[in-house]
């Protein structure tokens, strides 16, 4: 099957590349290969497995819509399945946003989403630019690639998104944070900044293609106050680090910031495709058909994410994700301590990136280089393939593809955490060991 579909298929296949796994069966964390080897899967659908795979509460709710006869494709119309999605997708928004809401169903991607949000906003305000980020990513069609990182010939202004390891400043902490918020102010005021008003502005609370980088609470707020007070729409990215991912039911939510439109997929489709743009009601200046597509009515996506968004907020998943990931943080770190060749450990809740640099030989373990060392891409890779090799999943992110990323479900076990834990380190301590391994492709 991996010869065929290497001989079959696309050459912008990507994950196939790096996981040359065939998965056949899947229960919570656990995929097993047609090889009969089980793997625990960090990877998680790209963040999209909330409650991993096959969760009863998932199952039962789409065997339930397929034994009552109920419509699957129904476009747009209104259906009992879309009416319960819609309920408890509000009832999980911060208050002061639901309130004022509306919701708008896309095509089943989160990129067509973001197009969505971008179209809405430049319809509402008349205004035509948008501001976002370095180190952005909002997905694959031609507007989210505007506003992602790695844009080129774009209608998008870009700003830069504060971290504390590699910050733009070379000063990181909030010091930093106040530089890039004092940027943006500086480029929306100067009248010789060559932007004009722009039409929104489009983050992602916490950036995770590149590189897990959680954004300072107080940065938000400020990003918040800039908008605010100019008349600019914010459009917070709440497509992976939604459903309770980072620690809280909405990333926004742990600074306190109310957004005007929020873009939500992945999760809230339950493991099925589903996506919407949520936003103020001042905003709805839509005329009939301005942004439609024939799948925005997935029933069984419905009734597969009011199963997941009800489970993970009847459970108090994201507390469980919060203190979890706290857990692996500490756990993390102190292995960063014993390795030097891992420069950094961030994250927030069950979203971690683990960056591989390039370790300076005449560095003790545990002492910190003056300048930030080089990222290794390289190293990164092999940390992966020994990692696969252990059983574990996980994949890459980053400006340069050297972030290992954790994405767990939030329903992972404390026993779990642990074995995911000591794969991890045994692949680090293998790949320490074996300098050879960087130079594998």
């Amino acid at each position: 099957m991996l010869r065929r579909q290497s001989a079959r298929e696309s050459a912008a296949r990507t994950y196939a590349r790096a996981l040359p796994i065939v998965p056949v069966r899947a229960r919570g964390l656990t995929i097993e290969g047609a090889d009969g080897r089980r793997y625990l899967d960090c990877l998680s659908g790209a963040g999209t497995l909330a409650l991993g795979h096959n969760h009863p509460v998932v199952l039962e709710a789409i065997r339930k819509v397929l034994d009552s006869g109920a419509p699957l494709h129904v476009l747009d119309l209104a259906t009992p399945l879309k009416d319960a999605f819609t309920t408890e997708l509000f009832h999980t928004l911060p208050p002061a946003f639901a309130e004022r809401a509306r919701v708008q169903f896309c095509g089943p991607a989160g990129t067509d989403a973001v197009e969505a949000a971008l179209k809405l906003v430049r319809i509402a305000t008349g205004r035509n630019g948008i501001l976002a980020f370095t180190g952005a990513y909002h997905g694959m069609t031609a507007g989210a690639l505007e506003a992602s990182g790695g844009a080129t010939d774009v209608r998008v202004t870009r700003l830069p998104y504060p971290q504390d390891y590699r910050c733009p400043f070379g000063v990181g902490g909030e010091r930093g944070a106040e530089l890039a918020a004092r940027w943006t102010e500086s480029v929306l005021d100067d009248a010789k900044s060559g932007v004009p008003l722009p039409a929104g502005m489009i983050l992602e609370p916490v950036q995770g293609e590149g590189g897990v980088n959680p954004a300072p609470d107080t940065w938000m707020r400020r990003m918040r106050q800039i908008t605010e007070t100019r008349s600019i729409p914010l459009i917070a990215d709440e497509v992976q680090t939604g459903v309770g991912r980072t620690g809280r039911f909405w990333a926004v939510e742990h600074s306190g910031v109310v957004p005007d439109v929020m873009v939500l997929s992945k999760a809230i489709g339950g493991s099925l495709p589903l996506a919407v743009v949520v936003y103020r009601d001042d905003l709805d200046v839509w005329q009939p058909g301005a942004h439609a597509g024939t799948f925005r009515g997935n029933q069984l996506a419905m009734a597969a994410g009011t199963a997941t968004l009800a489970y993970v907020r009847e459970n108090r998943l994201a507390e469980r994700a919060a203190s979890l990931g706290r857990r692996m943080l500490d756990q993390l770190r102190a292995l960063a301590a014993e390795f030097p060749c891992i420069g950094d450990v961030r994250g927030r809740g069950l979203m971690i990136g683990i960056e591989l640099v390039d370790p300076d030989p005449d560095l003790a373990p545990g002492q910190t280089p003056p300048d930030t060392p080089d990222a290794a891409p390289a190293l990164a890779a092999a940390v992966r393939r020994e990692c696969l090799r252990r059983g574990l999943i996980v994949e890459l992110g980053g400006r340069h593809t050297s972030v290992v990323r954790l994405l767990p479900p939030l329903t992972i076990s404390d026993e779990q955490t642990s074995a995911v834990l000591d794969r991890f380190a045994d692949a680090v301590a293998a790949v320490a060991r074996e300098p050879a391994h960087t130079a594998q492709p």
